[in-house]
């Protein structure tokens, strides 16, 4: 073999092997499609925080008695353990991965200090292979298919922005403070904030906009035909929308501060003189207060509704879905 047939042999070798690492790395970094019609987590958890994240039978959530480390748990509350020491919010889960807003660490450095990193993050449902999006405060953020929707402030006011869940094509959707939580079938649902309080839809496949309703809401929440809403012009009180037969029902006339639907059960906190936390079937029978005070941070999965005294969040509290008694939940 020539001396020149031996450079070329290794000149190929050298090429191929560069070809190969850099299919290997394009490869490691890819984020494998969702299916159609996924969506990160329910729009009435992730207005209370998004604390708690049920997906295939495992319920993620920030451990307040840990500092807001990520957790899971099975849907039954069996089989806890800690994924990460992160202090998160809003989480969202799709495919393989978990994405949340981390406000911080609960760990500290070497130095002593905690570490006060605050970042838009994706990992694995186990947890590891942390990866940061965007450093930007997330307010509010919801997975759509293979994008994620996130709303940031910034001095001229709140903007809605998108990426993929790679972390590429990141883009402003609008400068209008439009919140994505509740998101169903490929399009996000929200209220007017700017002019009205009506109710609109953006298709995430050209985010194109559509008024849906001329009404007068906050909080909107989409289960089945209805949405579920606070009532602006009459006292924030509870009332849902049928989409379908286009008829109003007033659910409870109370002043509400914040709720949450799902599972064939409303929760809500009350305001006023005497304010309690109360639930309710989804028609608005049967109320009955869960716990008197006030209370926030109502999360809910299959089997529990989760909430936080308003005064004291290092505490969380759980009620079985559709019972009358609550008491504090540990995860440790």
């Amino acid at each position: 073999m020539s001396k020149i047939q031996k450079t070329a042999i290794v000149i190929t070798a050298c090429f191929l092997t560069v070809v190969l690492l850099f299919l290997v790395l394009l490869l490691w970094g890819r984020i494998p499609s969702n299916p159609e019609g996924t969506v990160g987590n329910t729009a009435g958890n992730i207005y209370n925080g998004g604390l708690f994240c049920e997906y295939n039978g495992t319920v993620y959530f920030s451990n307040a008695s840990q500092g807001g480390a990520l957790y899971a748990m099975d849907s039954d509350e069996t089989n806890i353990r800690r994924l990460n020491e992160l202090n998160v919010r809003n989480i969202l889960a799709g495919g393989d991965y978990l994405y949340f807003f981390q406000t911080g660490s609960s760990t500290h450095t070497g130095f002593g200090q905690l570490r006060g990193i605050k970042s838009f993050d994706r990992c694995r449902t186990n947890g590891k292979n942390i990866t940061a999006l965007t450093k930007s405060t997330v307010l509010s953020a919801q997975l759509v298919d293979d994008y994620l929707y996130y709303l940031t402030p910034s001095s001229a006011g709140s903007s809605l922005y998108k990426m993929k869940t790679d972390k590429s094509g990141q883009t402003l959707v609008t400068d209008q403070p439009i919140n994505p939580a509740c998101a169903r079938d490929g399009r996000i649902y929200y209220n007017g904030v700017a002019q009205d309080h009506s109710l609109y839809s953006l298709n995430t496949k050209n985010d194109a906009v559509s008024e849906i309703w001329q009404g007068n809401l906050w909080y909107p929440v989409i289960e089945g035909e209805y949405v579920y809403y606070l009532d602006v012009e009459n006292n924030y009180r509870i009332c849902r929308y049928s989409l379908v037969r286009q008829e109003i029902e007033i659910l409870t006339k109370d002043r509400v501060d914040c709720f949450n639907v799902g599972y064939g059960y409303i929760y809500y906190q009350t305001a006023g003189k005497n304010p309690n936390l109360k639930c309710m079937h989804t028609d608005g029978s049967n109320s009955y207060v869960l716990a008197e005070g006030v209370f926030t941070n109502i999360n809910m999965t299959s089997n529990y509704v989760y909430f936080q005294s308003f005064t004291n969040q290092n505490i969380l509290f759980h009620s079985a879905l559709g019972s009358s008694v609550y008491s504090a939940f540990t995860a440790e």
